[in-house]
């Protein structure tokens, strides 16, 4: 169903399962030496590089963007999400205690997990480049068909960009154990990938495709961060990338962008396709938030899948909307009716389970507390690996970051429109003068649980101050630590200043 919006790109590759094994050969029955020669060929090939977005696990970490660990770093580290401890559950050698205090370390699994999936994907790339530069492919073709994977690969590096900072630089498959860079080499890394890629890349929406939107969308990203990344503000270049990226209008309704079937939202730039009839693994977002017993209000004949009562909003999050506003039905809140007894279900202690925003003892929560995240279409009948894309960028974020930058600019009527737009769809009013501290509160009302808020948090000054259940971050945790077991396998590897 979701491959026919994939025309290029041969998506049967891309369907085929998250790799999991980083030294895997791109091909088990045909070797490289036989196979990626022709223009058809290659094709196929280059889905590789998107498969790789959706992450994999093995036997040491689950790096799975839309989850575990991958989303579970930025989120549980910002003020928008919390994974509490519920007496035996969710403790997990404390990984998650460390995120909420700001007190990780170079060996917690959240901040390998995320290391390991940028260059699982970066590995891979690098792989198919190289396949690509030994095909019968014409060089101009080449040029074209290397696009799109240098792109996706800029993708990965500004992720790392963004998380660790000072990170090595590998773009060839035969490149081991090299040093880390300064953060500002990365950033002109991924400044120089896109802007030399940019026009090469197809101009017009190919669902799921890196394309000039894409690319543009993300290079809007590393601008609106400029300042944090390098020391270097570039406010009106956000603007100008943003006004390169046309062709996507927001949805009339916000919860068409999280349907099970949202490849038809005109307001998604950028997404990571699932379907599970086809194997893709790795999207369980919802079961890892609801509670084991949430399936009695999803099916009277208990048709849904497990689910293991971890992730939560953090308090604050929920009462940050306002009653009318439209994005608050994205949260399970209040009590949980059974559809087969129109009670209010129990849990094993005989209580009711109904979701509170208060978490009194984040250590010993009760499993009941926190309120739960619903922004994805649920259905009855639904199984562990779901079928929604995984969003990673739309429209709606190109309309606020341009409203930033007009109020870092000193516009902020300008700004006001903007805005507008996005609160007129969650059906509230816009107040006559938007700042940056409205602006930071409504970047978490509409992004909320899509890996948004750690950047935003520490772009806005946030990070750093006390909040709920955290004291006041440290400047150098702005950047995760680069995770004790890639130090030990590559000496050249400099940590990160404050974790030695």
């Amino acid at each position: 169903m979701k491959i026919k919006y994939i025309s290029i790109i041969l998506f049967l590759t891309l369907l085929s399962g998250a790799c999991t094994n980083l030294e895997e050969t791109l091909y088990d029955k045909v070797s490289s030496a036989d196979y990626g020669k022709t223009a058809s060929e290659i094709e196929t090939i280059v889905g590789r590089a998107y498969a790789s977005l959706r992450g994999y696990s093995d036997e040491i970490c689950n790096a799975f963007p839309t989850g575990e660990f991958v989303l579970f770093l930025s989120e549980t580290t910002s003020d928008e999400a919390c994974i509490p401890t519920r007496g035996a559950d969710w403790y997990d050698e404390g990984r998650y205690q460390e995120a909420q205090f700001h007190t990780w370390t170079p060996s917690n699994l959240l901040v390998l997990s995320a290391w390991r999936y940028c260059y699982g994907g970066i590995n891979k790339i690098n792989l198919i480049i190289d396949q690509v530069e030994k095909s019968e492919l014409t060089e101009d073709e080449q040029l074209v068909v290397k696009a799109e994977l240098r792109g996706v690969r800029a993708y990965f590096y500004y992720m790392l960009l963004d998380l660790f900072g000072n990170v090595p630089i590998t773009t060839k498959a035969s490149d081991e154990n090299v040093s880390n860079l300064p953060r500002s080499d990365v950033y002109a890394f991924v400044e120089d990938e896109l802007l030399d890629v940019v026009d090469l890349l197809p101009a017009e929406k190919i669902y799921g495709r890196f394309t000039q939107g894409v690319a543009n969308t993300l290079l809007a990203r590393l601008y609106l961060n400029s300042e944090v990344f390098i020391g270097q503000a570039r406010w009106q270049d956000c603007i100008d990338a943003c006004d390169k990226v046309q062709g996507y209008t927001l949805e009339n309704n916000f919860f068409t962008n999280f349907l099970t079937e949202n490849e038809g939202s005109n307001e998604i730039i950028w997404s990571i396709p699932y379907d599970s009839k086809a194997g893709t693994t790795g999207n369980f977002f919802a079961s890892l938030a609801f509670h084991y017993k949430q399936k009695q209000a999803f099916s009277a004949t208990n048709n849904y899948t497990d689910c293991v009562n971890g992730i939560s909003a953090q308090p604050g999050l929920y009462s940050s909307y306002e009653d009318e506003d439209v994005r608050k039905q994205g949260y399970l809140a209040g009590d949980q009716i059974s559809l087969a007894t129109g009670s209010v279900i129990l849990m094993d202690n005989g209580s009711p389970l109904s979701y509170t925003e208060e978490i009194e003892n984040y250590i010993d929560a009760q499993q009941n507390e926190g309120i739960r995240p619903k922004k994805y279409e649920v259905k009855e009948g639904e199984t562990w690996e779901r079928d929604h894309d995984f969003v990673i960028m739309r429209y709606a974020e190109i309309i606020l970051m341009k409203a930033e930058c007009l109020i870092r600019l000193g516009s902020p009527g300008l700004a006001r429109p903007l805005v507008a737009q996005i609160r007129d769809r969650a059906n509230v009013d816009t107040p006559a003068d938007v700042d940056l501290e409205f602006l930071d509160d409504e970047l978490m009302r509409e992004f909320a649980f899509e890996g948004h808020r750690r950047t935003d948090n520490i772009r806005m000054g946030d990070w750093f101050k006390p909040w709920w259940n955290k004291e006041a971050t440290p400047e150098y945790r702005s950047l995760f630590p680069i995770p004790q077991y890639e130090m030990d396998l590559n000496s050249n590897l400099s940590q990160n200043p404050g974790y030695n």
